[in-house]
C-alpha cells in the first residue's frame, strides 16, 4: 500500500513541474523580480504543507507507512527532519545560485533566454539527485564506514569553498567547453534560442548549448555536495527524495530573486561553510554521538542568519580609498596586524564554546544556552573575517607599489 503514496508524491511533483512550466516558462520573456519572489515564496510554501503531509503521514501511520523500518519516525520527528533537509538544501542552492549566474555572464546569455535554460536545469538537477539520493542510501545501508567518506567529503566541500573565491572562477577553464569543441566548431551567435546553428556549412553549436551543458554539469557537483549534507540529516529515502526536490522545484525562481543581488549578500557563501562543517561533524558522529535534528534547525537557521544579517548590515568595502604617505600605509599594517591576534583570540575562544556547547547536547549541561553563547561570539569573527584580509590584500599592494615607485 506505500507504492500507493510514491505513486501519489511523484505525482504532485509531476503536475509542480507543469504548473512551472506552463505558467513561469510560457514564451521567451524576462521574469521580473517581484514575479519571481512570487514563485519562490509560493514554492516555500509548497513545500511547508508537504511537511503538515509528512507529520500526518509518519504520525497516524497512513496505509502502515511507518511499518517499514527506514520510516520509523514519530510525525514531529518526520516532520523536524523534512524541514531541516529542505533548509539545508535551499542554503546550499544559493551557492549554486552565484555559480550559475556567472556562467549566464560569462557566455552572456540574454535574459529572456535564461528560464528556459533553468527549466532544463531543474529536470536535470532531479534526475542527478535521484540516482545520487538512491546511490547514497545503499551505500550507508551497507557500509557503515561509508559515513566518514560522507563526512570526509563534506569537509572537503567546505575547505575548498573557503579557498576558493567566487570572483576567481574561470568559467572558460571549464574541461567541458574544450571537450565540446572536437566535435563541434562554436559559433558566438544566438540564433532564435536555439542550441545548433549553421556555420560555414558545418553545424554549430551556439552558447545557449554551452550555457545548459555548463549548468548541468554545475548541479551534478552540487548534487555530490549536497546529498551527503542530507544524509547526514535522515537516512530515509522518502525524506531525502523530497527534501530534495522541493529545494530545486523553486531553484528558478530564487535564481531570478536573488541573481542580481550576487554582491549583496557576500556573508552568505561564509555562512554556507560553517553549515557544511557542523553537518561533516554530524556525520561522522551519527552512529557514535547521534545529534538530535532540532538541534541542527536551530544551528543552521542560526548560522544563516548571522550571514544574512552580516551581509544587509556592514557596508562594502570602499575600495577607492585616497593615497596616503609610506608611514601612514607602515601604520595601517600594524594596525591591522594587531586586530588580527587579537580577533584570532576571539575566533579560539568562539569555536571553542561551540564545541563544547555541541559537546553537551550527549552530555550534561545547558547546550541550549552554550550554543548561541558560541555562535554570537563567532558572529563577531564572522562580520570582520572578509574584510580585515580585502584591507590587508588592498594595503599590501598599495605599500608595494610605493616602494617601487
Amino acid at each position: 500500500m506505500t507504492v500507493s503514496i510514491w505513486i501519489g508524491v511523484i505525482a504532485l511533483i509531476i503536475g509542480l513541474l507543469i504548473l512551472d512550466l506552463a505558467v513561469l516558462n510560457r514564451g521567451t520573456r524576462m521574469v521580473c523580480v517581484k514575479e519571481a519572489l512570487v514563485w519562490t515564496m509560493t514554492w516555500v510554501v509548497l513545500a511547508l504543507c508537504f511537511n503538515v503531509f509528512v507529520y500526518f503521514l509518519y504520525e497516524n501511520n497512513w496505509l502502515g507507512w511507518s511499518d517499514i523500518a527506514s520510516h520509523d519516525f514519530s510525525g514531529q520527528q518526520a516532520a523536524v527532519q523534512f524541514l531541516t533537509g529542505f533548509l539545508m538544501e535551499k542554503s546550499l542552492s544559493i551557492d549554486n545560485i552565484f555559480v550559475i549566474a556567472m556562467i549566464f555572464s560569462y557566455l552572456k546569455v540574454p535574459v529572456v533566454e535564461q528560464h528556459r535554460l533553468l527549466l532544463w536545469g531543474v529536470l536535470g538537477a532531479i534526475g542527478l539527485r535521484v540516482i545520487m539520493v538512491t546511490l547514497g542510501t545503499v551505500l550507508m545501508a551497507r557500509f557503515h564506514w561509508s559515513v566518514y567518506l560522507f563526512g570526509g567529503l563534506l569537509m572537503a566541500t567546505a575547505v575548498r569553498m573557503m579557498m576558493i573565491r567566487q570572483d576567481n572562477i574561470n568559467i572558460g577553464h571549464n574541461p567541458l567547453l574544450p571537450l565540446v569543441k572536437k566535435f563541434y566548431p562554436i559559433t558566438a551567435n544566438y540564433k532564435d534560442g536555439d542550441f545548433f546553428s549553421a556555420l560555414n556549412g558545418n553545424r554549430a553549436v551556439t552558447p545557449l548549448l554551452l550555457a545548459l551543458i555548463l549548468v548541468v554539469s554545475t548541479n551534478l557537483m552540487f548534487a555530490l555536495d549536497s546529498i551527503p549534507a542530507i544524509l547526514a540529516v535522515t537516512q530515509d529515502p522518502f525524506l531525502v527524495f523530497t527534501c530534495n526536490v522541493f529545494s530545486v522545484l523553486g531553484l528558478r525562481a530564487l535564481y531570478f530573486t536573488i541573481a542580481g543581488y550576487v554582491e549583496r549578500f557576500r556573508y552568505i557563501k561564509l555562512s554556507l561553510v560553517f553549515v557544511l562543517v557542523y553537518f561533516a561533524v554530524k556525520m561522522m558522529l551519527i552512529h557514535s554521538y547521534p545529534i538530535p535534528n532540532i538541534v541542527s534547525l536551530v544551528t543552521i537557521g542560526s548560522i544563516l542568519a548571522l550571514g544574512v544579517l552580516a551581509s544587509l548590515l556592514i557596508p562594502p568595502m570602499d575600495v577607492n580609498r585616497r593615497a596616503e604617505p609610506l608611514f601612514s600605509d607602515l601604520v595601517t599594517l600594524a594596525v591591522l596586524s594587531y586586530r588580527q591576534a587579537r580577533r584570532i583570540v576571539v575566533l579560539v575562544l568562539g569555536t571553542s564554546v561551540l564545541l563544547v556547547g555541541i559537546a553537551m547536547i550527549v552530555l550534561p549541561g545547558p547546550a541550549v544556552v552554550v550554543i548561541p553563547i558560541g555562535l554570537g561570539i563567532l558572529a563577531i569573527e564572522f562580520a570582520w573575517a572578509r574584510r580585515w584580509l580585502r584591507k590587508m590584500r588592498q594595503t599590501a599592494g598599495e605599500f608595494r607599489q610605493r616602494i617601487r615607485s
